[in-house]
């Protein structure tokens, strides 16, 4: 079988304007002139993930630009200020989020802090007129969600969920050959995301606090294998799940979230996932299986370095910088009126099935995924 990927193929997509290429390089690749004025982004939240990936992708994007930041040290955010080249007026407090919707030059919050605080920093930049893109998971609960949606719809902004991967090219690539049947359905899916987490400075971090984190590696990690499996089912939920918690190495350090989770999706159709994840070990890769033949990415959910692999051959794509496609994407979605493609409704139906498990865990039974 003839290899259905290649750069040739991704490098001609560009050229016509396929879905598969959306940050600033690979823009200029589909005739896109730059806009008449960038949409202005406020990221909430200035910690690893802001200063690593976020602020630094920001440089590179098309469409939209860093316009200011919300941050619990005004010394940090003076710094921003003169690092980004934004006034220092621009620069809020978590207190005065309100007083975004003074701020013409802010047109989308992008929420970055911990998992407990994204409902409370969502809803204030709707309430301040801002669109809003909320970091994965977009909260701790189901409820929590309705909250969010309920304050975008009132306000009348746009909502998003930061799931880079619905904008890199291994991934949009498995839901081509779901969409063109290439391997068949895939009925048989495995996934796992995993890493060691301890303590940074000799201090717990939040993401193994249930009241900040929501949970533990399920939240975090485990959430990008239930995106892949949705993603090559065409964005169909379960019907219904089940999961196990392995003995905990470290109880004292994970003492109120899952330490390693093993956890199953069924699908209407009879596909069925089996996942798992951990922050006591490693691990990266998600795989496909269809009648027709396999795909496979390994790693898989990185920020750089994703590498595919099929039945028919490797699945190869330049790299793109995942952050600055995201956002670009989201502001473009505005700018011209496109539903984003993962709106806050993908957010919610993702935390419906991890309830779901968390469940399934509690309790040692199979539960069924109400599409409520």
């Amino acid at each position: 079988m003839k290899s259905p990927f290649s750069r040739r193929r991704f490098l001609k997509q560009a050229a016509l304007g396929g879905s598969a290429v959306l940050a600033a390089p690979w823009l200029a690749l589909r005739g896109q002139n730059p806009p008449a004025r960038k949409l202005g982004v406020a990221l909430v939240g200035l910690g690893n993930y802001s200063n690593g990936q976020l602020g630094p992708a920001l440089r590179g994007t098309q469409h939209c630009r860093l316009a200011g930041v919300v941050t619990g040290s005004p010394e940090k955010g003076r710094k921003w200020a003169a690092d980004y080249g934004f006034p220092e007026s621009s620069v809020y407090g978590y207190e005065t989020m309100a007083r975004l919707s003074d701020n013409q030059d802010i047109d989308i919050v992008y929420v970055v802090t911990p998992n407990g605080l994204h409902a409370e920093h969502a809803i204030a930049a709707a309430k301040a007129g801002k669109h809003v893109i909320v970091e994965k998971p977009m909260a701790n609960t189901v409820a929590e969600c309705d909250a969010i949606l309920a304050a975008c719809k009132a306000a009348g902004v746009r909502h998003a969920v930061g799931y880079r991967l619905h904008h890199e090219p291994h991934h949009l690539e498995l839901q081509r050959f779901a969409k063109e049947k290439t391997f068949g359905v895939f009925k048989r899916m495995s996934g796992q995301h995993s890493f060691r987490l301890g303590p940074r400075n000799g201090v717990k971090p939040w993401r193994a606090i249930h009241a900040l984190s929501g949970g533990g590696p399920l939240m975090d990690v485990g959430i990008y294998v239930i995106q892949a499996a949705c993603l090559v089912k065409l964005e169909e939920w379960p019907v219904a799940v089940t999961a196990h918690e392995e003995p905990k190495v470290r109880p004292e350090f994970f003492v109120d979230v899952e330490e390693t989770l093993h956890f199953t999706l069924e699908f209407a159709d009879g596909a069925v996932l089996e996942a798992v994840t951990s922050y006591e070990r490693g691990g990266n890769a998600f795989r496909a299986e269809g009648d027709k033949g396999w795909v496979e990415l390994q790693p898989a959910f990185g920020y750089r370095g994703i590498t595919g692999n099929s039945s028919a051959g490797p699945v190869t794509f330049p790299a793109i910088i995942h952050q600055a496609a995201q956002m670009d994407d989201f502001a473009q979605c505005i700018m011209t009126g496109r539903e984003t493609p993962v709106p806050g409704e993908m957010g919610r139906r993702d935390m419906v099935i991890i309830e779901a498990v968390y469940e399934a865990m509690r309790t040692g039974r199979r539960v069924e995924v109400a599409r409520r």
